[in-house]
């Protein structure tokens, strides 16, 4: 069995991964990225060992930095939960070549099933079916304009590498084709990351927990729903999955083993179905990692997956699974505001009080005094609600949503208990992964969230250095420690310029103040299409950012130059971020001084 186990994650996720590695007596080490230095799993683990930096690329995603961690701290396996590096063959294989064990299937595994279109091609040799649609990446767009003319509208085009509800677009129209080639078929576009599917419109998203050993054992655990979604990104998810059509959990089940076997998948994996309302079945995709929603399997059953995946790695037989008894539902909370469009929000929390009882269970990373940081996933912990029968979870999850409280960030609570006491999802389960966008939130109306004027400031740190047992440290810690930290240095405040700063509604609603493009919101910029002095007309592409699973596209509102780029690809923004400077072409700026700045 694995000794020293390192989680190469955080939040509530390397919490869960902690608890069972300290019930199995394996020792902890988690990493952590300066935001989560006060983290729940950071307080839990044996050892924890900070990531230099503060972004995604420069933390979780560096897998050097973790890797040298993991010989540092002694550690002899990692485990990288989900998300971040789970699904990159690459981290898989360089932890392998480390002379650490990896806790997952093998890179050679996670190639075969990760990438979506390699993923069809591999479903189609080992027997299953997949959704219509073509398996090699769209070379053009006549290939688009033929298969929706071969199959009709709508159609999908989908990323190779998207995941989570990222790179997806419905095509309706010959309208949207020319729109998705205006946006994608350019010099420097990614139209070639991308294939096509028939789009299903009402279908269920129904999904099999699987594992296998190196012995050749083979194990469906439980199914599961999780056709509560918003914009592909799942909302709640449960075990087994409900009403199933005859013969369906036997096909689903025949054809995960199926995809098992071919691929000599060792360790757990998700197989994902579309359940089509005439009762079709068709392959979506492998998850070849932990899945958010492992927790509804494990309350089912009594299973610990996460032991059952260390278990595996250390080249053990699976257990016996036991029959599925009750039902089970998991509400992801995550920092989104239902009263805006569940946009993503950024926070302190300032009073938490969990709700707990019969057949509650709480996975969480964040407690009181948290600060929610717009770098990272959304999503801070999850309600796992269980009974003897799916309407006793029902009536245990409204229970519980009743009991939660959070003050100082925005959570989905309300809309979830809507959703729950909806008809058609607790009594006639008319649900499909489009049930909420169309049925449900055209009929809500929530008040936005509004955050406290005044919410608390991020701890202030000091770095010194010191000598322990010989041996020199730096040593980072809360800058109150050893007393007020009033005496500090106090900062003068700015006197206004007296400038007249315009702001003005610009292209795609971004705002434009003075030349300069903000962001109008929580986004990741996706793409630059632009460099600094270039000439722009009105209406050209300048860069697209993703917010909401949803990409936006901001236009030129007139014609300028660009005099500076003030973002990178890849990088997270918070709400009113500059974005770039335009020098608008007959753009006259007066600059007004005040009198006594002179």
């Amino acid at each position: 069995m694995i000794s020293t186990l390192l989680v190469a994650n955080r939040g509530e996720i390397a919490a869960r991964i902690i608890r069972t590695a300290r019930d199995l007596g394996i020792r902890s080490v988690a990493v952590y990225a300066a935001q989560d230095v006060d983290s729940p799993a950071v307080r839990l683990a044996d050892e924890a060992y900070a990531l230099p930096g503060s972004s995604i690329a420069e933390t979780y995603l560096n897998a050097d930095a973790i890797i040298d961690i993991a010989r540092r701290a002694g550690a002899d396996a990692i485990h990288p939960g989900y998300g971040f590096l789970s699904e990159i063959p690459s981290f898989a294989r360089a932890v392998v070549d480390a002379g650490l064990i990896w806790v997952g299937p093998r890179a050679e595994t996670i190639e075969a099933l990760g990438d979506k279109i390699g993923a069809r091609r591999t479903a189609v040799a080992a027997g299953v079916d997949p959704v219509p649609g073509t398996n090699d990446p769209v070379s053009d767009m006549a290939l688009v304009r033929a298969f929706a003319a071969e199959h009709g509208f709508p159609i999908v085009l989908k990323r190779s590498d998207g995941g989570g509800g990222h790179g997806i677009v419905i095509i309706r129209s010959r309208a949207d084709i020319d729109e998705f080639a205006a946006r994608h078929d350019m010099p420097g576009g990614d139209l070639g990351a991308y294939f096509i599917e028939r789009f299903i419109e009402s279908a269920r998203h129904i999904e099999t927990q699987c594992m296998a050993d190196s012995h050749g054992n083979f194990a469906v655990v439980t199914t599961r729903d999780c056709s509560v979604q918003r914009r592909n990104q799942k909302l709640i998810e449960e075990a087994p999955a409900p009403f199933l059509p005859e013969g369906v959990e036997d096909t689903v089940a025949a054809w995960s083993k199926a995809l098992f076997s071919h691929t000599g998948y060792v360790g757990l994996g998700t197989c994902e179905f579309l359940l089509d309302e005439d009762g079709s079945v068709y392959f979506l995709e492998v998850n070849p990692r932990l899945q958010v929603e492992h927790t509804v399997s494990e309350e089912v059953t009594g299973l610990d997956l996460v032991e059952e995946q260390l278990r595996i790695a250390s080249g053990e037989a699976l257990a016996e699974v036991p029959a599925a008894r009750g039902h089970s539902i998991e509400l992801r909370i995550t920092c989104e505001d239902p009263g805006a469009d569940l946009a993503p929000t950024a926070g302190v929390i300032t009073d938490l009080f969990w709700p707990s009882g019969p057949g509650v269970r709480l996975d969480t990373g964040v407690g009181p005094g948290n600060r929610i940081s717009p770098d990272f996933d959304s999503m801070i912990a999850k309600l796992i609600i269980t009974g003897p029968t799916r309407p006793r979870a029902i009536a245990r999850a409204l229970r519980a949503l009743g009991e939660l409280h959070i003050e100082g960030i925005a959570t989905p609570a309300p809309l979830l208990a809507k959703i729950l006491h909806d008809p058609d999802f607790a009594e006639d389960f008319k649900v499909g992964t489009r049930w909420l966008e169309t049925q449900v939130l055209p009929g809500t109306d929530f008040a936005p969230f509004e955050a406290a004027e005044q919410v608390a400031q991020e701890r202030p740190s000091r770095t010194f250095t010191a000598e322990i047992d010989g041996r020199r440290h730096t040593i980072t810690v809360p800058a109150d420690l050893f007393g007020s930290v009033s005496s500090a240095r106090p900062v003068q405040p700015r006197r206004s310029s007296g400038r007249k700063e315009s702001a003005a509604p610009g292209a795609d609603g971004v705002v434009v103040r003075d030349g300069v493009l903000v962001s109008p919101m929580q986004a990741i910029v996706v793409r630059i299409a632009v460099e600094e002095g270039q000439q722009v007309a009105e209406g050209d592409i300048l860069l697209v950012l993703e917010s909401m699973k949803m990409e936006k596209y901001v236009h030129a509102s007139s014609a300028g130059t660009i005099a500076e780029i003030m973002v990178d690809p890849g990088q997270n923004v918070p709400a009113n971020t500059p974005l770039m400077k335009i020098n608008m072409t007959n753009d006259v700026t007066n600059d007004v001084t005040n009198e006594e700045d002179r």
